[in-house]
């Protein structure tokens, strides 16, 4: 099983790029085709709600939309950037690391941080 935090509780490089592999996936704008996140790359509310159809079956709730926006990195349209994303993930993963282990499954991802292999 690959680490999610490093043994400094930070998100892991390899776990960092499943991240931003999912952002991108509900992200606006899209990278080019360097595939690197535009600057003011973010999930604005129709992403955010596609991100948790995707990884929790439903759209969050506005209470936890509005915990969300108002505890993580926004933009100052406040939309969620990916450093947001990642603090989301940072949080989660520190709290239930279990949880984190099934969004990342329902994403594509083995416990090796693999894409597109079954997950064991």
């Amino acid at each position: 099983m690959a680490p999610l935090l490093d043994d400094d509780g930070a998100i892991s490089e390899s776990f960092e790029k499943c991240l931003k592999r999912i952002f991108v996936k509900y992200c606006t704008p899209k990278p080019d085709a360097s595939g690197d996140l535009p600057p003011n790359a973010c999930l604005n509310s129709a992403g955010l709600d596609a991100w948790a159809k995707d990884t929790n079956g439903s759209p969050f709730s506005e209470d936890t939309k509005e915990e969300i926006l108002q505890f993580m990195d926004i933009t100052d349209e406040g939309n969620l950037t990916f450093k947001g994303f990642l603090q989301v993930y940072q949080l989660q993963t520190e709290n239930d690391e279990e949880e984190t282990w099934r969004d990342l499954s329902k994403h594509g991802f083995d416990r090796s941080l693999d894409f597109g292999k079954e997950a064991n």
